[in-house]
């Protein structure tokens, strides 16, 4: 064999050497990823976001702890950069729970605002010895049951014009029969609201009067007129009254309303 046929043969060795390394490690990789060693590694990875969400997520109730303190006033230490920093030594232990676990608002007569086709409330009438249910809203789904409370009108007891309205065949067959002075009672939610009538009139169907605003705590009943009249009534009969006492209810009272 020539020196020239023995350098081609450990050329030849050499690049099959390093074919053979090259296949090596593209097998060892394969064979890496799937075994412990590369799904253990996986597992750490994940393992640090968790932690990592974890520690944020519990940085959450801190900051609703803190915003507690500074709407009940609790008095601060400040740093020398006059950095506030919240003391909790004046907050109760079932203060701070029920900040952070309490997710639902709580009933009061601020807040309180009925759903369309809601039972709302009681209208009261001593003169007739009725107590008809009030329902918010003045469709004919609210009329067929009761009492309708017209939905843009305040509700009772604020000092605005609420309006009521019903079928003068049915919730309001005896209407007729109350007149100035009378009592009107208003039970909701909210609490219990006694007017007392200063003005009866008719006025046209079409009259937009009755929903007007008002600067006092008014109530306005009003149901179709005449009340034997077959077919559409032309008119409307109109009661308006003044708030003249009330009744707040308190969280813990519970109202039970019925149709009955």
């Amino acid at each position: 064999m020539s020196d020239y046929q023995g350098q081609v043969k450990k050329r030849s060795w050499k690049r099959i050497f390093l074919m053979i390394l090259a296949t090596s490690l593209l097998v060892g990789g394969l064979w890496f990823t799937s075994t412990n060693a590369f799904k253990f590694g996986k597992a750490m990875l994940i393992f640090e976001i968790q932690q990592s969400q974890e520690l944020k997520a519990s940085a959450a109730p801190r900051s609703r702890i803190g915003s507690l303190q500074e709407d009940k006033l609790i008095p601060v230490a400040k740093t020398e950069s006059e950095n506030p920093i919240l003391l909790e030594s004046d907050l109760s232990e079932s203060e701070v729970e029920s900040s952070i676990t309490d997710s639902e608002p709580i009933l009061t007569e601020e807040n309180w605002v009925p759903e369309i086709g809601e039972l709302m409330g009681v209208l009261e009438i001593p003169a007739i010895t009725a107590s008809l249910p009030i329902y918010h809203g003045t469709d004919e789904d609210e009329l067929e049951k009761g009492v309708g409370h017209y939905a843009d009108s305040v509700l009772p007891g604020y000092k605005d014009n609420s309006v009521l309205s019903g079928h003068r065949d049915t919730v309001f067959r005896k209407l007729g029969e109350v007149g100035e002075k009378d009592i009107l009672v208003v039970k909701t939610k909210s609490g219990e609201y006694t007017y007392r009538v200063f003005n009866v009139r008719i006025v046209d169907a079409d009259d937009r009067t009755v929903i007007v605003p008002s600067g006092k705590a008014k109530l306005t009943v009003t149901t179709c007129y005449p009340f034997q009249f077959i077919g559409n009534a032309p008119e409307r009969y109109v009661l308006e009254a003044y708030l003249i006492d009330e009744k707040s209810y308190s969280n813990g009272d519970k109202v039970v309303f019925n149709n009955k």
